[in-house]
């Protein structure tokens, strides 16, 4: 197999960032070359910065109007982009360069709980809300909807009636780290 090159995408922390990077760091046929953020501040950045990884920071406009990014991704011959934590619609020009070989993981159970705005501690809190006794974590393909392309897969983890959205998140948070990068390194390589 060709080798993969991987550019992550991210907005926030960069915690699935990071699980990533450890997982891909020896491995022989995937390797994460770049990781990406809208926002300046994210601190998945410095996190990128301990494992060597090469950083850029975009505007709306870069992303948006033009195809910077595009661009960016072709001159590291990037094969593959993982979602971790990324909020933006990803635009159709590069739904179209990476037609099934982007990736992304939301924090609920899809189709329940997803869409635009439901992110981070707002899908939690729905969850907590719904009184469901379950929820986990959807890792699906990408299309030029929020949270609708093909499931790859599904993990779940009950919930306390005396659970709070903290620790709903918590426990979803740690099915995350164990999952996304073995589901990547699956998806790739079958």
């Amino acid at each position: 197999m060709k080798q993969a090159r991987l550019a992550i995408f991210i907005s926030g922390s960069g915690s699935n960032a990071e699980a990533i990077f450890q997982h891909f760091q020896t491995h022989p046929s995937i390797k994460v070359e770049l990781l990406l953020s809208n926002n300046a501040d994210a601190f998945g950045l410095e996190r990128a910065k301990k494992f060597s990884i090469q950083t850029k920071v975009f505007i709306r406009e870069q992303f948006r109007e033009s195809e910077e990014v595009l661009q960016w991704l072709k001159e590291a011959e990037i094969t593959h982009i993982v979602l971790a934590g990324f909020l933006w619609l990803i635009p159709s020009y590069l739904i179209k360069a990476f037609r099934h070989r982007i990736i992304n993981i939301h924090p609920a159970l899809l189709p329940k709980f997803g869409g635009k705005g439901m992110y981070g501690m707002k899908v939690h809190e729905a969850v907590r809300s719904s009184e469901d006794s379950q929820t986990g974590i959807t890792i699906h393909e990408v299309d030029e909807k929020y949270d609708e392309g093909r499931t790859l897969f599904q993990a779940v983890c009950d919930i306390d009636q005396s659970d709070t959205p903290k620790e709903i998140a918590e426990k979803v948070q740690r099915l995350e780290h164990l999952h996304y990068p073995r589901v990547i390194e699956d998806w790739i390589t079958q």
